[in-house]
Parts: structure tokens; sequence; C-alpha cells
């Protein structure tokens, strides 16, 4: 008879293992939450990075640990492996992805533990992770595992199977292209608080100038849809055109967008659930935004349903 015992897999789900293996898993749930953050960052959903973890551990369960001598290493390279097979297809994919692409939000409340994954990682805020995921793969993997997880060149050369020089120049085109997109750093929840509730009451009004005034400049919106719900097809860009585009949402679906929300954290950040309309023409949605200057710079409107399975509704 072969005795189990249950341990976490993908996430929080319980699978048995053999009590022999009782040891390694312990050893390796101790890498768990790094493993799944970096998946997360390189796939943008987490359900990609959990298969990835999980089928890291079943490599590990066959393999002599012995042979092994740095485990968060060689699971590091598992998964970032892993990783980079699924983003190659998924580049494919969002050629014909319909409309702005953005990963998975990461959901909690306001009173919940964000959890290993979340943390106070500036890396993980829904400004930052866009940017991210509009580089080729190689540039993501080489940025993330270095400048991210502090992974060597060469270990990154190995997995690109390219030379190391050629590596250092993945993580820096990355590192350039995102210093030129110069996402809005994340600011003290006070602070987010103060621009969602001033945001939130100009949108009230449906006056243009009134969402005008309480917008930055430089505003624009990211609506991700996948083609299965209602937001902008494309990017809406400049304050001018973010404010009537904001007032025709509210024309048109009505005071439910900014009475039936719920705040919460999105990805670290400030933000607010909206369950849908009564009527169901309003889709369920994640929003949430980037402030700068005090003011909402980046709106984030997240309504494929595919992306908000986990969200605590």
């Amino acid at each position: 008879m072969i005795v189990t015992v249950e341990v976490a897999c993908r996430c929080g789900r319980i699978a048995a293992v053999p009590a022999t293996n009782a040891t390694l898993a312990a050893e390796f749930d101790q890498h768990r939450s790094r493993l799944i953050g970096i998946g997360y960052r390189l796939t943008g959903r987490l359900a990609d990075a959990e298969d990835a973890v999980q089928d890291a551990w079943l490599r590990l369960a066959s393999t002599d640990r012995e042979s092994i001598r740095d485990l968060g290493g060689w699971l590091t390279t598992v998964v970032s492996r892993l990783c980079l097979d699924r983003m190659r297809s998924a580049a494919v994919r969002r050629e014909q992805y319909v409309g702005p692409w953005l990963p998975e939000p990461l959901v909690t409340s306001l009173d919940d533990d964000p959890g290993d994954i979340i943390a106070v990682r500036d890396d993980l805020r829904m400004a930052a992770l866009r940017v991210l995921h509009e580089l080729p793969p190689d540039q993501r993997l080489a940025f993330v595992l270095h400048d991210g997880f502090d992974v060597p060149f060469a270990e990154i050369a190995e997995l690109l199977k390219c030379s190391v020089a050629a590596a250092r120049q993945y993580a820096s085109r990355a590192r350039r292209a995102m210093a030129e997109a110069d996402p809005p750093e994340r600011v003290p929840l006070p602070e987010q608080q103060r621009a969602l509730d001033d945001f939130l009451t100009a949108v009230a009004s449906k006056d243009i100038d009134a969402i005008t005034r309480v917008l930055h400049p430089a505003a624009a919106v990211y609506g991700d849809s996948g083609g299965k719900a209602r937001t902008a097809r494309r990017p809406v860009v400049g304050v001018d055109k973010v404010a009537r585009f904001i007032v025709g949402l509210m024309e048109k679906y009505g005071d439910g967008l900014v009475e039936n929300i719920r705040p919460v954290l999105v990805n670290g950040d400030l933000g607010v659930l909206f369950s849908g309309s009564e009527d169901g023409k309003a889709a369920p949605r994640v929003f949430s935004m980037a402030v700068r200057d005090g003011r909402p710079a980046q709106i984030f409107d997240i309504v494929n349903p595919d992306k908000l399975t986990r969200v605590p509704w």
C-alpha cells in the first residue's frame, strides 16, 4: 500500500502525493509563490502560471533530487521555459485579439491580505504590466528574470538558446521600452482614494467639463473585452476624448455604473468591481486606474469574462 499525503498545488488546490515525496513537496512549496509570480508576470494569466508551476512539480517529482544542486534555480528554469512556450504561442493568438490586451486582474478585498504574489511589488501594477506585455516574448523573459528576479544572463541565454550578449541585449531593449513608455508609478492608497472619489463624482455628473478637470491631461483608457463584451475597441487617448467616452458610457448604461460598485484592490492598487446591470446591458467589469500628479492618468476597463473567473464578486 502506498501512503499518501495532501499538498497544495495550482495555487490552492489539493493533490495527493506519495509520503516518500512529502519532504520534497514541502521543499517545493517554499518556492511556490515566487514561481507563480514569475509565471504571472511572463504570461499575464494566473491559470497559465499555475499550470507551469504544477508541471514543474511533476517534473521534479520524477527527477533525482540529489542531481539538483540549486532547487530554486532549477525550478525557475523549468517554469520559465514552460511559460516561454506559452508566451510564443500566445503572441500569435494576440494578433487576432479584438482590442487591447491586458493581463488578468488580481483582485482582492480591501480588508484581505493580498498574498505573497501581489504583496507590495511595484512591477505588478497594471500600468507596468500593460507595457510589459507589449514586449516580444524573449525581451519580456530576459527583463522579468534578470531585473525582477536576479537570474544571471548566462541562465537566461540558455533558456532562450542565444548568446549571453544577446540575452543582455533583450533585457536592455525591454528596459528601454519600459522607460520610454513611462507608466505611472504607484502612489499611496490615500492619494488613489482622493483621485478615485473625485473621478466618480465627476462621472456621476455626466458633465464633460467636470470630468475633464479631474483627469490628467495625458489621460488614456484601455479596455479589454476580447470581443466578448462592450468597451473601447482601441485605446482612447487624450483628456477630451476620454471624457466624451465616459459620458457616452453613462448615457448608454445609466447611473448604475457608478452606484453599483464595490471598492477592491486590483494588482495592489485601488479599483472597483461592477457586477453588471440588472437588464444585462452592462457587463461585469473590473475597473482600476493609475494616478499621476493626483489625477487619473490611465484607466483600465477589463470586461473579458475569461479574465474575470477568479474575481470575488
